[in-house]
């Protein structure tokens, strides 16, 4: 890819990494809308939707609130949805390897939201004056410092990770040799593991989170059967 072309990709990782927490936190951020949308971009939305699917399978257990730290699925979702979505033919190895692609960006993403915690902590520290006296104008400029601070994080980590993967994936992916069944089964199983163990928990915590669960699953597979 050219960087004219990894531009799109990148601004739309801008967008739905602030959907993770700073804003509009409307759901976008997650695995299976960003990676379908980044999949759709690229003019293969169904890989990005197969990309989207696994990722929430792994993102399920993520409570993104107050200080935890967690992996940025947002930015990482497109960057997995895009890689895999531009491997012509579907080879062998490019779920696999688009996969590890958006872990790793996850994993460096989340850091870097902890980055940008540390500098919004650190100018409000400067600011401390002005916001202990009430003013409207360092709350405003606090807030903004904040929003704009996360897309330019989420448009900076994007378009690293797309320049580093994108050629990396493409020559993994040449030189795959393992049975396409046999990648793709290992995928599955292990997302598979990783949801279960998710929802096992759930199911432990959450008053009537069982029956809620089967009926989302017999509501879901009739609209399945009947479309």
């Amino acid at each position: 890819m050219m960087l004219i072309d990894l531009l799109p990709i990148a601004l739309l990782g801008a967008i739905l990494g602030m959907d993770v927490v700073t804003f509009p936190q409307a759901m976008i951020s997650r695995p299976i809308v960003a990676a379908t949308v980044a999949g759709a971009f690229i003019g293969n939305a169904p890989a990005g939707m197969v990309m989207g699917a696994v990722l929430e399978l792994l993102a399920l257990e993520m409570l993104p609130f107050g200080a935890s730290r967690y992996p940025e699925w947002g930015s990482a979702s497109v960057v997995g949805g895009a890689l895999y979505a531009s491997q012509a033919g579907d080879p062998a190895g490019a779920l696999p390897a688009s996969l590890l692609a958006a872990l790793a960006t996850a994993m460096l993403s989340g850091k870097s939201m902890v980055w940008l915690r540390r500098l919004n902590a650190s100018r409000a520290t400067r600011l401390r004056g002005e916001l202990d006296q009430g003013s409207i104008s360092a709350v405003t400029g606090l807030q903004l410092f904040g929003l704009t601070g996360d897309m330019i994080r989420g448009f900076l980590v994007t378009l690293a990770a797309m320049a580093v993967c994108a050629p990396l994936i493409a020559a993994i992916a040449g030189q795959w040799s393992t049975d396409a069944r046999l990648s793709r089964g290992v995928v599955v199983a292990m997302v598979a593991a990783v949801s279960t163990g998710a929802i096992w928990k759930i199911f432990h915590s959450i008053p009537r989170a069982r029956v809620l669960f089967v009926a989302g699953l017999a509501l879901g597979a009739l609209i399945v059967v009947t479309e």
